[in-house]
């Protein structure tokens, strides 16, 4: 993707994938300037400590206590998170911009991704966020951070009949049901025919949640929207230049997929 911009826009560059141990993750960013980048992206499990890194920070991260974003100036590191711009953009354009204001919306996990989602859906009018995690001390953490910003309430993990009653969104933000993890187990039965049904996972493309979500007749939006709008930003952090985010980027990169 970033290598789709680089060379859209003439820009001397490269988008390397760097695979990192949680316990080398402080020594390998800050070896990275060293090396002549700019800047990093981050993912799983690293965001949390890339925030703690950061002698600057964004909005977006300073209230969600996550970074996805690395910007490499002088000896400082800035950091940001674009995942609530991100999904809130995807949400938007895959199912409509009411589709967090409609009603109560259920997010599974509550990692650095459910950080950023849970504040993108606040923002965007949800009028209440039901969270699930199968580790209760990290959903009642991630609900103390955000109760300034959101309205939260926490449910336990597989009680699906009230995390779904009258729900009209549901957000998968775990990596359940990526290629290579285990599968996302949870029975969609109680969950109104109306409600949409979100993944931020984007490979495969079309997740078992999201393909059992299919078969019952719910909208769907799958996690490469998302992967999209929040690097968009970070492109323009490191290079001065905004990218677009077009039908020819994502079938590009659904090209670049395997399992699709």
């Amino acid at each position: 993707m970033h290598s789709y911009w680089l060379k859209r826009h003439g820009i001397v560059g490269a988008y390397v994938a760097l695979p990192v141990a949680p316990e080398n993750f402080a020594s390998c960013v800050a070896a990275l300037p060293l090396m002549g980048f700019a800047g990093a992206n981050v993912t799983v499990p690293h965001k949390e400590a890339a925030f703690a890194l950061c002698a600057a920070l964004d909005d977006e991260a300073r209230l969600t206590g996550a970074v996805n974003t690395l910007i490499f100036k002088a000896d400082a590191i800035t950091g940001l998170n674009t995942d609530v711009k991100g999904f809130a953009a995807s949400l938007a354009a895959g199912l409509g911009p009411e589709a967090a204001g409609a009603g109560p919306v259920a997010v599974l996990g509550a990692g650095g991704a459910a950080r950023a989602i849970v504040l993108a859906l606040a923002r965007a009018g949800a009028p209440e966020i039901r969270l699930l995690n199968r580790t209760k001390t990290r959903s009642q953490a991630l609900a103390a951070l955000l109760a300034p910003c959101a309205k939260i309430e926490l449910v336990d993990w597989g009680d699906w009949d009230v995390a779904f009653a009258r729900t009209r969104l549901l957000v998968n933000t775990t990596s359940l049901g990526m290629t290579g993890k285990p599968p996302l187990e949870l029975s969609l039965d109680s969950l109104p025919r109306e409600a949409a049904i979100a993944d931020i996972v984007y490979n495969p493309l079309e997740t078992p949640l999201l393909r059992a979500a299919r078969a019952r007749g719910h909208r769907t939006l799958d996690g490469l929207g998302m992967l999209m709008h929040q690097a968009a930003p970070a492109f323009a952090a490191w290079f001065g230049v905004m990218p677009e985010v077009t039908d020819d980027l994502r079938a590009e990169l659904v090209k670049a997929l395997p399992n699709v």
